[in-house]
């Protein structure tokens, strides 16, 4: 919950449904609004303005529902899955899906002006894909093309959209109307989307979103449980953390100007 959602793929169902559910928690934000302080407390209007939450009670509300639903359900599944798959298993499986999500990761790089992470992505997708054994063995970073983590909310900051006011998402977490948004255009644009039809296709995806699902609760499992059990606020740790990973993570992509030499070249520098 404290990074923001990377999309990769969601069952057909599910991705078609995506923009509606997005539109559901804005309808259900203005709803709900929190009171602007008064310009007599300064401090306060700062602390208001930092926080960027107009609806905070309703996202109070949506947070307690998410919290809920991972207290009860994704946690314990994410911890005995963890406890019970051997961690190369988990590292192979975690490769897999991120080699899947390469053609929107690809798609995002090539959006945002930057040659030389699109050459890295595709180069990763060519080489894991074959060596790596369809990217369960993540050969590429072995070979000078690490890996990284973009979508088009990261896009849409890099093209100077606003980020719009902070939102919290059942089963996604921490957001804001911009990457809202840019997750419903990830989730769509996965081509693997729209590969082939009927039911062994459906049940496929839907066994690899519950994977993915999983695997990205696993990797949060030790620092959702610090934030619970040492925050006196969860919700407002899980918003802090949220701006602050967003901010750097968009001011490293606006900073990244790493040249196009190829890596073999002695004088390419990352």
């Amino acid at each position: 919950m404290v990074a923001e959602p990377t999309a990769r793929i969601l069952p057909p169902a599910a991705a078609r449904g995506t923009g509606a559910g997005v539109a559901l928690v804005w309808l259900a934000l203005l709803a709900g609004c929190a009171t602007t302080p008064p310009a007599s407390e300064p401090e306060a209007v700062t602390e208001f303005n930092e926080n960027n939450d107009p609806a905070e009670p309703t996202n109070r509300a949506l947070y307690e529902v998410h919290d809920a639903v991972d207290t009860t359900v994704l946690e314990p599944v994410a911890r005995g899955y963890r406890d019970v798959v051997p961690t190369p298993a988990r590292t192979g499986i975690h490769n897999l899906l991120l080699n899947l999500g390469s053609p929107v990761r690809l798609g995002n790089d090539m959006a945002q002006g930057s040659p030389r992470r699109a050459g890295d992505t595709a180069m990763r997708l060519l080489i894991n894909s074959t060596v790596g054994v369809l990217g369960i063995f993540d050969v590429a970073k072995e070979w000078g093309y690490p890996g990284h983590e973009t979508n088009f909310g990261d896009t849409l900051a890099i093209w100077g959209v606003p980020e719009g006011p902070f939102v919290f998402v059942p089963g996604l977490g921490p957001s804001n109307a911009r990457d809202a948004g840019g997750f419903a255009v990830n989730v769509t644009a996965d081509p693997l989307l729209w590969v082939g039809q009927g039911w062994a296709v459906v049940t496929a995806t839907w066994i690899d979103a519950g994977i993915y699902v999983i695997d990205q609760r696993a990797q949060l499992l030790d620092t959702v449980d610090q934030i619970k059990k040492g925050a006196l606020d969860p919700y407002a740790t899980f918003r802090s953390a949220y701006h602050q990973n967003r901010q750097t993570k968009i001011q490293t992509l606006k900073d990244d100007k790493a040249a196009t030499i190829p890596v073999w070249f002695p004088q390419a520098q990352r």
